[in-house]
């Protein structure tokens, strides 16, 4: 029986620990995240600025333009990293409707991680 009782309490600390550990996890992603808010912001602000005239950069609404996605579903296109040459380089489309956009480095670092705070 004390064996027995033992095991439980060995157990119930473990999962204490479990908790622990999540709760932990959960700080350190809270804590990323917050830090990643400027960046977020900054590329928040591009798309404002220079893709909201046919783009949806949100997490609704409707694209003014059909051909023109919204910016919550690019990744389910393809990871968002990928686009990362093609700002660096000038995106172009099919279409003449776009602009050619070349961005610097901590612009495509911005936008990225915008585009990656879509997808939660």
């Amino acid at each position: 029986m004390n064996e027995f009782l033992a095991r439980i309490i060995d157990a119930h600390g473990a999962l204490e620990r479990w908790n622990g550990y999540k709760k932990a996890g959960f700080l350190i992603s809270a804590c990323a995240i917050k830090a990643q808010e400027p960046t977020i912001q900054r590329g928040h602000a591009f798309a404002q600025a220079n893709c909201a005239r046919c783009h949806p950069i949100g997490g609704s609404g409707e694209s003014p333009l059909p051909k023109a996605p919204p910016f919550r579903t690019l990744h389910e296109r393809y990871p968002v990293e990928e686009l990362e040459e093609a700002l660096a380089g000038g995106i172009r489309t099919g279409h003449p409707a776009m602009p050619e956009f070349a961005l610097d480095e901590n612009q495509i670092r911005d936008l990225i991680t915008y585009l990656k705070s879509l997808e939660r």
